[in-house]
């Protein structure tokens, strides 16, 4: 058991759990190596290995497990179907796991959240940390003080936030999207360097403090059951009146963000804009439209 090396790839569901996920393994004494940023080279990796019909995050994910694959002993690969009862995540998580182990000859770790068949995360984190050679006792202990970890810093991050949302004098615009979206390089990143180098606070749909989810979505939309869609609405909704425009970002083709979206833009009520991207998407296209949106937004500002 001595130093098992946890490969994580830097994508997809990293940006939501990365905190759970490398506080758990350090806890049982494991080494944790994460995929770089994403780069041309990780993407190019990611397409070779990926169907052409798969969005654009799913490709990126591809290349961030190909770039793992000499440096660890086991490559993280969670399935992840129902976080909550009566919803379900997008298919691509659901059969994550079953699609990377037959792409890559490598040990794949992984555990399986499906609530309406009684599998919680905590028993998938006891399960892994027991295929890890590990106690039930040693991974429960590893989980529950990772749970901790993962929840102090996002109540930290989100009251924050929410200060600077509150205080500032800057112009404020929310990047709403999944964290896959928001936070890889290739994406949302490119977006955000843009916003800051015009002098924008940009906040993240992401990052907002204790929501009443169901509640929040209603003005948008009364029946979604895409959980990580369901989120980014009700923080959509939260911060329209807060906030000064919205860049709404989707990997293209995404089934249910198709869904979502097409509500959102219908139902919010300030400057937003809808910015999906691919492979080729040429950097200086985007930020053409992300500079004539600030336009927009900075001339509206005038009149009120």
């Amino acid at each position: 058991m001595n130093n098992i090396k946890i490969g994580i790839p830097k994508a997809l569901l990293y940006y939501k759990y990365s905190i759970l996920w490398t506080a758990f393994f350090e806890k049982l004494g494991c080494t944790v190596v994460l995929s770089p940023d994403t780069n041309k080279d990780i993407l190019e990796m990611g397409i070779r290995k990926s169907l052409d019909e798969s969005c654009l995050a799913m490709k990126i994910y591809m290349g961030h497990v190909e770039y793992l694959m000499d440096k660890c002993d086991y490559v993280l690969v969670p399935r992840l179907k129902c976080l909550k009862k009566k919803e379900q995540l997008c298919t691509n998580f659901q059969a994550l796991y079953d699609l990377t182990q037959n792409v890559f000859d490598k040990q794949i770790l992984t555990y399986n959240v499906d609530l309406e068949k009684g599998f919680t995360e905590e028993k998938g984190f006891i399960a892994m940390g027991k295929r890890l050679g590990f106690s039930k006792v040693q991974a429960l202990n590893a989980y529950n003080l990772a749970k901790l970890s993962e929840e102090k810093q996002k109540k930290k991050k989100a009251k924050e936030r929410s200060v600077i949302l509150k205080t500032t004098k800057k112009l404020k615009i929310l990047l709403a999207g999944h964290p896959y979206n928001l936070y890889d390089d290739f994406i949302g990143k490119q977006i955000e360097a843009v916003l800051k180098n015009s002098d924008i606070e940009v906040f993240y749909s992401d990052v907002y403090q204790a929501l009443d989810i169901d509640k929040e979505i209603e003005p948008i939309s009364k029946s979604n059951y895409w959980t990580f869609n369901k989120e980014m609405i009700a923080s959509i909704a939260y911060h329209e009146p807060l906030v000064d425009g919205i860049i709404l970002i989707t990997s293209f083709p995404c089934g249910p963000d198709s869904l979502s979206n097409e509500m959102i833009l219908r139902n919010v009520h300030i400057p937003i804009i809808n910015l999906i991207i691919d492979e080729s998407d040429s950097n200086t296209g985007l930020i053409t439209r992300i500079e004539s949106f600030i336009d927009i937004i900075e001339e509206r500002k005038k009149h009120e």
